[in-house]
C-alpha cells in the first residue's frame, strides 16, 4: 500500500515537471523549443525520450546555460487567455478560405496545456479540444484536397502534441524490481482529453483517400515512425491501442516503410529480451506482427525465418511473458501454419526456454505447444519427439496439478494422438514410467483419473508394446530395489563395525 502511495505521488510530480504551465508550439521567430522539459522535446526537432532512461553528461557551465535558455523560453511561451484565438467554423467561411483557416486552427492546436491542474485555463483547454474535433471532421468529410503545406503543418502539430517525455515507469518510481504489472493500476495520461483527438486526427489523415502517399511519406518518414514506436512504452493502454492501429495503417499504406518498421520492432524486442525485460507495448507490437505474418508470401523469405528464431522464440524467456503470451502464441502458430517445416524449430525453441520453477508459465507453454502440434506434420514431429516427450513426461509428474492435468489434456487432441500412434514404438517407452508413477503416487485424484484414461488408450492402441514397456519398467524397478537393499546392507555393516569399535581406537573405513 505504501509503495502505491509513493508511486502515485512520484507520477504526479513527474507530469507536473514535464508539462509545466502550457507552452505554445510556435514561439516568436518561428522556431526553437516548444516544451520545457530539458532534453526531451522541441518543436523544431521533436523527440520522444524516457526521462528516467536517458543519460545526459554535461559540465556545470553547460547546465547553467541550458537552464537559463529554458527559463527564457518559458517566459516567452507562457499561455494567456489572449493567445487562444476563437476562430470561425469551416462552414462559416468560403471554400477558398478553408485551407488558410485549417492552418490557423493547426497553429492554435500547437498550444500545450498543463493538465495536472484541472481548474486552470479551462476555457482555453475546451477551445483547443473543440478545434481538434473540427479538424478531425474536416479531414474525415473530405471537404477538400489537403495541400502539401497543410500536410506538413498537420504532422508538425501532431508531433508537438504526442511526442513528449514519458513519465518514469512504475518500478522506477518505487525502486522495486518485483512489481507485478497485473496488480498495478494502469497509469492514465492526464492530457488524454486532447491526445486522443490528436491521435484520431492522425489516423483519419493516414486512412483518408485524399492523402497522397508520395507527399505524405516526406513527413511520415523513418524518424516519425521511430518516435511512434518509442511511444509504445507508454503505460496508458488507451494510447497504446491508438498507436497500434496507426502503425498498422502506416505499414499497410506506406510500402516503402515496411522493412524499416519490421527492423525497428525487432530492435525493440532485442532490447526487451536481452537488456531491460521491461516494456509496456510488447503485446500491441505482437498484434501488429500477427497481421503482418499472416500476409507473408510463400516461400517465406530467410529474413522472416531469422526473425522467428532470433526474436519471437526468445520472447518466451522473460518473466513477464504471461502479459503478452496470447499474442506471441498467435504469431508463432502463424509461422508454423504458413510453413509446416518450421515446426521442429519452434518446438525445440519452446523446449530451450521451458520454465523450471514457474508453474503458471508451464501451463502457458503447454497451451502453445498443443497449438503448434496441431499444425505439425509427421516428418517434423519425428525430428523432435524424443526431447519433446521427455519434457512432457516431466510435466506429467509435476506436483502442481494444473501442469500435470494440462499435459494429460494433450491426449484429447485427435491430431496429436494420431502422431503418437504413428510413432508409439519410440514414445511409449519414454512416457510409460511417468504414467506409472502418477498411478502409484500422484496426490491429485483428477490427475490420477486422467492418467488412467491415457494408460487405457495405450493398451487399446498396442497391447503387446504396452506389456513390453510394463515388463521393462518392472525389471528396472526390481534392479533399483536390489540396489537400494544392497546400499542399506552396506550401511548396516558399517554401523556394526562402528558399534564394535566403540570406545576403542579410531576406525578407518575405506
Amino acid at each position: 500500500m505504501f509503495n502505491k502511495i509513493i508511486k502515485r505521488a512520484n507520477r504526479k510530480g513527474s507530469k507536473a515537471d514535464a508539462n509545466e504551465p502550457a507552452s505554445y508550439g510556435y514561439p516568436a521567430g518561428g522556431g526553437g523549443g516548444g516544451l520545457r522539459n530539458s532534453g526531451s522535446v522541441s518543436t523544431s526537432n521533436v523527440t520522444v525520450n524516457h526521462s528516467s532512461r536517458s543519460t545526459v553528461t554535461s559540465t556545470a557551465g553547460n547546465s547553467q546555460q541550458q537552464q537559463s535558455t529554458n527559463q527564457n523560453n518559458n517566459n516567452n511561451n507562457t499561455v494567456t487567455s489572449d493567445i487562444v484565438e476563437f476562430l470561425p467554423l469551416f462552414r462559416d467561411v468560403a471554400v477558398s478560405d478553408r485551407q488558410n483557416l485549417f492552418l490557423r486552427k493547426l497553429q492554435l492546436c500547437c498550444i500545450l496545456f498543463d493538465f495536472s491542474d484541472t481548474l486552470r485555463l479551462v476555457r482555453e483547454k475546451e477551445t483547443k479540444r473543440v478545434t481538434l474535433l473540427e479538424l478531425v471532421d474536416f479531414i474525415q468529410s473530405g471537404s477538400g484536397k489537403i495541400t502539401e503545406n497543410v500536410q506538413e503543418e498537420l504532422i508538425r502539430m501532431v508531433s508537438i502534441n504526442i511526442f513528449r517525455c514519458l513519465p518514469p515507469a512504475s518500478h522506477e518510481n518505487t525502486g522495486s524490481e518485483t512489481n507485478d504489472p497485473d496488480e498495478d493500476e494502469p497509469y492514465l495520461e492526464p492530457a488524454w482529453l486532447h491526445l486522443q483527438i490528436v491521435y484520431e486526427l492522425l489516423l483519419r489523415y493516414i486512412v483518408s483517400s485524399d492523402t497522397d502517399t508520395k507527399i505524405a511519406k516526406r513527413y511520415i518518414d523513418h524518424s516519425f515512425v521511430l518516435k511512434l514506436l518509442d511511444l509504445f512504452d507508454s503505460e496508458d493502454p488507451r494510447e497504446r491501442e491508438y498507436l497500434k492501429t496507426i502503425l498498422h495503417r502506416i505499414y499497410g499504406k506506406f510500402m516503402v516503410h515496411r522493412p524499416f518498421i519490421r527492423k525497428a520492432i525487432n530492435n525493440i524486442f532485442y532490447r526487451f529480451i536481452f537488456e531491460t525485460e521491461r516494456h509496456s507495448g510488447i503485446g500491441e507490437l505482437l498484434e501488429i506482427l500477427g497481421s503482418i505474418i499472416n500476409g507473408f508470401a510463400l516461400p517465406m523469405k530467410e529474413e522472416h525465418k531469422l526473425f522467428l528464431v532470433r526474436a519471437l522464440i526468445p520472447l518466451h524467456k522473460p518473466k513477464s511473458v504471461g502479459l503478452y503470451h496470447q499474442q506471441l502464441s498467435y504469431c508463432i502458430t502463424q509461422f508454423v501454419e504458413k510453413d509446416y517445416k518450421l515446426a521442429d524449430t519452434v518446438i525445440r525453441g519452446l523446449l530451450k526456454y521451458w520454465p523450471v520453477t514457474n508453474c503458471q508459465k508451464e501451463v502457458l507453454f503447454l497451451n502453445e505447444l498443443e497449438e503448434v502440434l496441431e499444425a505439425t506434420q509427421s516428418p517434423e514431429f519425428q525430428r523432435c519427439m524424443v526431447p519433446l516427450f521427455r519434457q512432457i513426461g516431466r510435466c506429467l509428474n509435476s506436483s502442481h496439478f494444473q501442469v500435470a492435468e494440462r499435459a494429460l489434456f494433450l491426449w484429447n487432441n485427435e491430431h496429436i494422438v494420431s502422431l503418437i500412434a504413428q510413432n508409439r514404438s519410440v514414445i511409449f517407452p519414454i512416457i510409460y514410467e511417468a504414467l506409472e508413477r502418477n498411478m502409484q503416487s500422484h496426490w491429485n485424484q483428477a490427475v490420477h483419473g486422467l492418467t488412467g484414461n491415457v494408460r487405457k488408450m495405450f493398451v487399446e492402441m498396442d497391447n503387446e508394446l504396452f506389456e513390453e514397456c510394463q515388463r521393462q519398467y518392472e525389471e528396472k524397478e526390481s534392479r533399483a530395489k536390489g540396489l537400494e537393499e544392497q546400499r542399506e546392507l552396506t550401511w548396516r555393516r558399517l554401523e556394526e563395525v562402528v558399534a564394535a569399535k566403540a570406545g576403542g581406537e579410531e576406525v578407518m573405513v575405506s
